[in-house]
């Protein structure tokens, strides 16, 4: 399929008038390459190729890091650049490109891991501070707290932690990160009020508040040690508020947890307490690639880019209010990343742009309103941002032009020609590979005395 595209028009190759206006509206020019939001989060984040961090939505303790506490409900520059990887609580991780970790938001019980309690009357950190200087790897949110991982595989929480949510053998909440596991650590996951990660040997371990079964060691007791879970074969976790998901090496979905919406997405719904089940069980058999769990609801990401969600509909976009116990598509490709908020959701296609769907009243889908009643959003998936792939001009010697494009990295992308856009005969020219900053360039030669057309398209 055609993704939808910026053309321009050459009148002649020799127009630099032309070449350089191009070249003006296309500096800006980048994909969104990662998206975040969380289950306990009404805000949301991502990341464009130039390592800038933007944000939206709910911001009482500061959470976007604009200086401010204003709700935001059109995306704002947060960072400009270096910016590797991120997570949303009440609060924000920011893990930039040398290792460090930067902290911004609710500081209650010390999740932002600086040393200090921060009551709600200061409404916590509203400009990114660092919290760890070096060797982060990987972060992840919780409602309020937080995990993350060393270079060396080594396990690090800090925060809430009266349900043993950090692991370290007690109650007692920390505003210093707190080492939890040695080494070996690959993947982390923080929930409502649990915690889920993955050794090198695919085994999975949780700890934390287990009232739903979310843990699924078959209890409904809390533990505040790592507890063993599976022994191996689990290559991705998501923790949701009262539940959790896993994804095995086979392609197979898993889930364990609160089923009161149906966002485990199998089994009958649960109305009396504890409300769900206590064991992992099997929702999807193969192909499920990626997962994020939410409050209510649930996502996950086939191998054919198709997206999924099951519990509360209008959540992940199936455009109703629906209670849905069942994996249920919304979207039948071109999908490559999800994210799950507290009762809203993003998800990321494979041309760059960025959509939303769910609840909005604090301006977290940023498409420019609040939501009102009755709805409070939207039930189905609208763009926020469009692809971000404007074609840029450059004249070279000899009556060739140069076309240039930023696009997704590593992404074939295909350049066609026409003599006009009235039933347009576009003749493929050339294919060309993104590289590791999405940036690509076509070089062509035009005809001089007719007007040239470019479009430039995902390649077949």
């Amino acid at each position: 399929m055609i993704s939808k595209m910026e053309k321009r028009r050459t009148v002649k190759p020799t127009c630099l008038l032309w070449t350089m206006w191009l070249c003006c509206i296309a500096a800006h020019a980048q994909p969104v390459t990662k998206i975040a939001t969380g289950p306990g989060s009404w805000h949301s984040l991502f990341l464009k190729a130039d390592g800038s961090l933007w944000g939206m939505g709910y911001n009482p303790f500061g959470q976007l890091g604009d200086g401010t506490t204003n709700n935001v409900n059109q995306p704002e520059n947060i960072l400009a650049a270096d910016v590797a990887a991120f997570s949303a609580g009440k609060h924000t991780l920011i893990l930039k490109s040398n290792g460090s970790l930067w902290v911004t938001g609710l500081n209650t019980s010390g999740q932002l891991g600086i040393g200090t309690f921060s009551p709600y009357t200061n409404n916590g950190i509203t400009l990114p501070q660092q919290s760890v200087a070096d060797s982060v790897i990987a972060v992840s949110a919780g409602l309020s707290h937080s995990l993350f991982i060393k270079a060396d595989g080594s396990l690090w929480g800090m925060g809430h932690n009266a349900y043993g949510q950090l692991g370290d053998g007690t109650y007692n909440s920390s505003n210093l990160p707190r080492q939890i596991v040695a080494s070996n650590v690959t993947a982390i996951a923080a929930g409502g009020d649990h915690s889920l990660f993955l050794k090198a040997d695919g085994s999975l371990w949780a700890m934390g508040w287990n009232g739903y079964g979310q843990l699924g060691n078959g209890t409904f007791s809390n533990t505040n040690q790592p507890q063993r879970i599976l022994s191996s074969n689990v290559t991705a976790i998501a923790a949701g508020y009262q539940h959790s998901a896993f994804i095995k090496n086979d392609g197979s979905l898993w889930s364990m947890g609160c089923n009161r919406y149906g966002q485990l997405g199998g089994g009958p719904l649960t109305t009396n307490y504890p409300y769900g089940t206590n064991q992992p069980q099997q929702i999807v058999s193969s192909n499920v690639t990626a997962i994020a769990a939410g409050y209510i609801h649930s996502l996950f990401l086939k191998n054919d880019g198709s997206l999924w969600g099951m519990g509360y509909g209008g959540l992940f976009g199936d455009g109703t209010t629906n209670v849905v116990n069942h994996p249920e598509q919304t979207l039948p490709n071109g999908v490559i990343a999800i994210a799950a908020g507290f009762e809203h959701s993003l998800f990321l296609k494979r041309d760059g742009s960025l959509w939303s769907t769910g609840a909005n009243e604090y301006g977290q889908l940023g498409d420019g309103t609040f939501g009102t009643p009755p709805t409070y959003g939207t039930y189905q998936p609208e763009q926020v941002l469009g692809p971000y792939n404007r074609i840029r001009g450059q004249l070279l010697t000899e009556g060739r032009m140069q076309l240039s494009f930023v696009g997704i990295a590593g992404i074939n992308y295909a350049l066609d020609r026409s003599l006009g856009l009235t039933s347009p005969n576009w003749l493929p020219q050339a294919t060309n590979p993104a590289n590791s900053f999405g940036a690509l360039a076509f070089t062509n030669t035009p005809a001089a005395t007719t007007n040239n057309f470019w479009r430039i398209r995902l390649a077949e």
